[in-house]
């Protein structure tokens, strides 16, 4: 009788083990014609969102890499590095795109650079390897384009509302502790070189819709658009084709933040939004009717993902902007121990705000955030706390789910799935 007790245990082990293996080795399936699949890249020193389009055109949306040398990156108010220390992030970057390429020989079609931020685009160090292809250090997008071809780079501009290159704005940011001045000034290298590699170059047009086209088969998918919210400090006016107004009065520098490209894409039922590191709610708490949240809301309107803005910062996500997009999936990609702020936390979970179901995932919660807002709080609202968070939109666009990929090792399985969900 025992023997039988004890070979019924070990079976049910087995099969516990057995199920636990196959768990960790299931893989997301490729991209085929028609899908749109946009991925959240968790390497824990900034943004990267690898989007490939239905007919395969593909885009990087920022390139985030804080130098590991920065007093923050040492402290335990950041991430690690995922999925270790072992390679610099754009050179993970590098991996997960090679890995999930549509075609063999990986191609960005389009790099676009929402802000001129560290964790937006790549922080320049000394200490970073140089390029051997022009002069310019290996951080963010100059690291990726150095490896993978980026044939179309596209910023927020970087001559209004002032010229980044002038004597002027580079004397009064040289000591900025987030070396923008230096950083700047590499990817204008990586540009200068790249171009003279055949890389084409442009700044984003808000209001355009025309900008991001589908290059591989123009027109098979008639029910795509991306349409350009806002960039710049200048805001699409709804009206008209590449028509936009300033928020801003000319020439005035109100930061990185304000400035950042904002897209909201299209694909037949299914709107994703993402906008950067725009906010809505001023230094005293309060909602700020001049902000960007509060001057691209009603133009992107209802869609069924969004970003958090500028990390889930506790100074994004104001009531009006929550209420006017009121999106079934929220995605955070997180790196510091205030992303999520409380506040921002729970205005998105409001049913008051908006009524229905949400459901939140990040790519990197920690743990001290975790523990200050508290546990049941945030086990209620979160689907994921970690991982690269791949949202996978099926052809035609009524149906898509989200996939949390395992960003620990280098071993990409899906943790968990979630879905589908119909697009609204």
């Amino acid at each position: 009788m025992k023997n039988k007790q004890l070979k019924t245990v070990v079976t049910v082990v087995l099969v516990l083990l057995f199920a636990t293996v196959q768990a960790q080795t299931k893989k997301l399936a490729p991209w085929s014609r028609g899908m749109f699949d946009i991925h959240h890249i968790s390497t824990g020193r900034g943004n990267a969102t690898f989007m490939v389009f239905p007919d395969g055109t593909t885009m990087l949306f920022d390139a985030g890499e804080i130098s590991d040398t920065h007093p923050r990156t040492l402290s335990d108010r950041n991430s690690r590095l995922h999925p270790d220390s072992s390679k610099q992030a754009y050179e993970w970057l590098v991996q997960y795109i090679t890995e999930f390429s549509p075609f063999a020989k990986p191609q960005i079609d389009y790099g676009v650079i929402s802000h001129f931020h560290d964790d937006h685009f790549g922080e320049w160090d000394i200490q970073k390897k140089k390029s051997v292809n022009g002069n310019y250090v290996l951080t963010g997008f100059t690291g990726v384009g150095d490896i993978v071809p980026i044939k179309k780079m596209i910023d927020r501009g970087h001559t209004i509302p002032v010229n980044l290159r002038s004597e002027s704005f580079q004397k009064r940011y040289e000591k900025d502790e987030y070396h923008i001045v230096q950083s700047l000034n590499n990817y204008f290298s990586f540009l200068d070189a790249q171009k003279k590699k055949g890389m084409l170059y442009d700044s984003i047009v808000p209001g355009a819709n025309d900008q991001f086209v589908l290059t591989r088969e123009s027109g098979s998918f008639p029910e795509w658009e991306i349409k350009n919210i806002a960039a710049g400090g200048r805001v699409a006016t709804g009206y008209k084709n590449r028509e936009s107004v300033n928020v801003f009065p000319e020439t005035h520098y109100p930061g990185e933040n304000p400035l950042s490209v904002c897209l909201k894409i299209r694909y037949g039922k299914f709107d994703y939004f993402t906008g950067g590191d725009v906010s809505g709610i001023d230094e005293f708490g309060a909602p700020d009717f001049q902000s960007m949240e509060a001057q691209i809301a009603a133009l992107i309107g209802a869609v069924d993902v969004a970003t958090l803005n500028h990390h889930g910062n506790r100074d994004s996500q104001q009531g009006y902007y929550v209420r006017t997009l009121r999106p079934r999936v929220w995605i955070q990609q997180t790196w510091s121990s205030d992303h999520p702020g409380h506040d921002v936390l729970r205005r998105i979970m409001s049913t008051s705000i908006y009524p229905g179901p949400r459901d939140l995932f990040a790519t990197d919660m920690l743990e001290s955030n975790i523990n200050v807002i508290g546990d049941s709080f945030v086990n209620r609202a979160y689907k994921a706390k970690k991982g690269h968070i791949v949202i996978r939109v099926q052809p035609g666009g009524d149906r898509y789910a989200v996939y949390v990929l395992n960003d620990s090792s280098t071993d990409k399985y899906i943790v968990s799935e979630h879905g589908p969900y119909e697009s609204r």
